[in-house]
């Protein structure tokens, strides 16, 4: 229901609060800058703005979010990292809690090549999702964490606009398939369990669009 999920996000804002602190504090966009450089530049480029959709733009990401999702993808004291991707494993295995505090903050800071919507049948879908949701199938609004714009909510929920459709699909379907568990109270794969193929390739179609 609506108010399962509501009551969810409610839940996930004290997970993620003190990943925002830890992600402003001292954070040296100068030094993220070389870390980006030399580290990130070949999947995200230097600026954040991806060559292709099956690496996300970061370009104007909020800073505690990329944060978080770098620590998500580090293992720690043997234990799995809570975000599965062997990739970004390799790419953060070297770094310190300080080298992903700067390059999250030199991210954040820099200016989106944003996508755009391209299925014109799908808009009106999507569209309908992201205000409104589906009642009837206990769907709440995208916009209710994501904002009306798709600007995201700092330190909890990512920016959307301007994403890569296919980057946003592939994360919708991989919250729905529980390969991607590092969204608190499972919040992100309760609602993508209810989506259909259809309705998340509309939606984030139109999270592309937005501005």
């Amino acid at each position: 229901m609506i108010r399962t999920a509501a009551m969810a996000i409610l839940f996930a804002t004290s997970f993620v609060t003190h990943a925002a602190d830890q992600a402003s504090a001292k954070a040296d966009p100068a030094k993220g800058k070389l870390v980006a450089e030399s580290i990130c530049v070949a999947c995200h480029g230097a600026d954040g703005n991806s060559m292709t959709s099956a690496n996300p733009h970061l370009a104007g990401q909020i800073e505690q979010y990329i944060y978080k999702q770098l620590v998500n993808f580090k293992a720690v004291d043997d234990k799995p990292a809570a975000r599965d991707n062997a990739i970004m494993a390799g790419m953060v295995a070297a770094l310190t809690d300080e080298d992903m505090k700067n390059v999250a903050a030199w991210y954040a800071s820099q200016k989106l090549k944003p996508e755009a919507a391209k299925n014109e049948a799908s808009i009106a879908l999507g569209k309908k999702l992201w205000r409104q949701g589906d009642f009837k199938k206990g769907i709440p609004a995208c916009a209710g964490c994501h904002g009306p714009a798709g600007a995201g909510l700092p330190a909890q929920y990512p920016r959307l606009a301007g994403q890569f459709a296919e980057y946003t699909e592939a994360q919708l379907k991989a919250f729905r398939a529980e390969e991607r568990a590092n969204d608190p109270e499972k919040m992100m794969r309760m609602i993508a369990a209810k989506l259909s193929d259809v309705e998340i390739k509309a939606v984030a179609d139109y999270a592309a669009g937005l501005r």
